[in-house]
């Protein structure tokens, strides 16, 4: 009966003292026998066993090269029709793509034998069980999402400096890292390092990477949340705000948000750390006050920051089928185009007007006015006509202020119709009068800020 047979055996973390004597005398006394690789200390007492360190250089990459010793191992232990030893570096069930493609094979059968991994390694060293720690182990060139969550990591596979500068742009570069480098060698290193730091250490084959703390976004919101339920339950004045009493708290907050967001970019390029420090603030208002509606949700059941998020994840991925599906666009202003066409047609809208926020600001809401109905003002927008438009409102708008002994009391349709007018001109011309306007206040106030100082300095010297 056909019994073709591979046996996994680790050699260890790195120490050649930590090969195990079962692994030792299988490697030894097998007739047939591979090394992944000889760049491993414990390889070093294995002369006369062939390697497939030279598969390496030809392989277009590792997951082709992993095929291909998977298939010579198959081959082998098939005609020979009898057992193959193969020994890999550190544990066979940990880190190792060889044997999750040998697993995979049905036409051997395929033995792990117990090993000596390089988590052992990292948690005596580092003195730290890995069931109370709730460590999880993550590929050094896995996805971002996987080093999403609370930690510690064990990063594992972080094999040259490249790596580790990969590892280093997934995490905030001041999070301090654990560079674990050739455990139980006599060059031995245990170093902490910043994440911004890490691309600087040599890194080899026997390097990983302990990250204590992850602290990423989900886990800052995770905490935000939980902010907000213990304030609900335990401060009088959060236990009374409903829906309806935080509304006008959401609109103060997002105006606050919006001057310190314009004071930045008025900055740039180079903003200070006070302005910096600013925004991250008003910001952060404004998301707590979305926590703050999500918990009151939460608490009827209806809603809660989960939900939220979800459900703009999912619109706004519906929204991109230039990003997430097979649509082309030609820039930014076809994807502005389509897009209103999007929330009319998914949120069964009749009229392009529909949806609109009534209680902007009358310049905003006039502008927001105008762009929900470009398709019927571009076509007959003519800058020229426009222009002339605006000079033909502001002029009758001087002549009836003209005719009159009191200047603000001329019709308010004069008044409507020359904002009207400069607002439509603005719009053609593509210009935030909201915006300029607010800016315009800054400067006024400016200015008055400046002669109480100088009318109080010159009362100071008399």
């Amino acid at each position: 009966m056909s019994n073709p047979t591979v046996r996994v055996v680790g050699l260890g973390p790195g120490d050649p003292e930590l090969l195990t004597a079962r692994a030792r005398r299988l490697i030894s006394e097998s007739p047939v026998a591979r090394l992944r690789t000889r760049r491993h200390r414990a390889a070093d007492s294995f002369a006369d066993v062939v390697s497939y360190d030279d598969w390496y250089e030809d392989a277009p990459s590792f997951e082709v090269l992993y095929r291909r010793i998977t298939d010579d191992l198959v081959r082998l232990a098939t005609e020979l029709d009898g057992e193959v030893v193969y020994a890999v570096p550190g544990s066979p069930v940990v880190a190792e793509r060889t044997v999750e493609l040998l697993l995979a094979e049905r036409s051997v059968r395929v033995i792990c034998e117990p090993a000596v991994s390089v988590i052992d390694a990292a948690c005596a060293v580092l003195g730290r069980d890995p069931m109370a720690a709730g460590l999880r182990i993550v590929d050094a060139l896995g996805d971002q999402a996987s080093f999403a969550g609370r930690g510690p990591l064990l990063v594992l596979q972080a094999y040259s400096p490249a790596v580790l500068a990969v590892v280093a742009d997934r995490v905030e570069p001041t999070t301090a890292v654990t560079v674990l480098h050739h455990l139980g060698l006599e060059d031995q290193v245990v170093a902490v390092r910043t994440a911004r730091e890490l691309a600087a250490f040599p890194a080899d084959h026997l390097t990983s990477l302990w990250i204590e703390d992850v602290r990423s976004a989900g886990a800052a919101i995770d905490d935000l949340t939980a902010l907000a339920h213990t304030l609900r339950r335990s401060c009088p004045w959060d236990q009374e705000q409903t829906h309806a009493s935080l509304t006008r708290h959401l609109l103060e907050e997002s105006y606050e948000a919006i001057d310190a967001l314009e004071h930045l970019v008025q900055a740039e390029p180079d903003p200070s750390r006070e302005l910096i420090a600013h925004v991250v603030e008003e910001l952060g208002d404004v998301l707590f006050q979305v926590v703050f509606h999500a918990e009151l949700g939460d608490e009827l059941a209806r809603f809660n920051l989960t939900t939220i998020a979800d459900e703009v994840r999912t619109k706004l991925i519906g929204r991109h089928p230039h990003v997430f599906g097979e649509l082309t666009v030609s820039g930014a202003d076809d994807v502005a185009n389509r897009w209103e066409g999007w929330k009319r047609t998914e949120k069964g809208r009749g009229s392009a007007l529909d949806g609109v926020a009534w209680q902007l600001p009358a310049l905003a809401l006039y502008a927001k006015v105008l762009r929900q109905t470009s398709a019927l003002v571009r076509a007959g927008a003519d800058h020229r006509a426009t222009l002339e438009a605006l000079a033909g409102r502001l002029g009758a708008l001087a002549t009836s202020l003209s005719d009159t002994d009191e200047p603000t009391s001329a019709a308010p349709h004069w008044w409507a119709d020359a904002i009207e007018a400069l607002a439509r001109a603005a719009y053609v011309a593509d210009v935030d009068l909201e915006g300029l306007l607010r800016e315009r206040a800054r400067r006024v106030a400016d200015e008055a800020r400046a002669r109480e100082s100088s009318v109080g300095g010159d009362s100071d010297e008399q």
